[in-house]
């Protein structure tokens, strides 16, 4: 394990939360931005504890597959999909250029950033408990 690239990593996810939460405050907030950086964190921290345990980082921004990666070091990453949280990958990519034009609703925007929470605070634990 290189625990300075786990931190770093923590470090960017921590950074893509805050932009997230920060850009909902605004008085109209770019909700494609706020969902893209919660799904950025969840991706981020999923990456750190891979990391954590002297695994490869796979190119990918699939939350699910990220999941699946994570669960095969811990089962209970499973929990993961209970908390909604593979639902953030449909914001990675595909959102980001107008090809496929969606703006996500202030709902949606708020729902990403309690997803996000849930996961970094199940995937924070599992970094300290080790």
């Amino acid at each position: 394990m290189n625990e300075e690239t786990v931190k770093k990593w923590i470090i960017k996810a921590g950074n893509d939360f805050k932009t997230g939460k920060d850009e909902l405050s605004t008085d109209a907030p770019a909700t494609d931005t706020v969902c893209f950086h919660m799904q950025q964190c969840v991706e981020k921290y999923l990456k750190a504890y891979r990391v954590f345990h002297g695994e490869e980082i796979s190119k990918t921004h699939d939350i699910s597959e990220l999941i699946q990666l994570c669960a095969e070091i811990d089962p209970d990453f499973e929990k993961l999909y209970q908390m909604k949280t593979d639902e953030l990958t449909m914001y990675a990519v595909d959102i980001r250029y107008p090809d496929d034009f969606y703006m996500p609703t202030l709902k949606e925007a708020e729902e990403s950033i309690k997803i996000a929470i849930k996961a970094k605070n199940f995937i924070g634990k599992k970094l300290k408990d080790k």
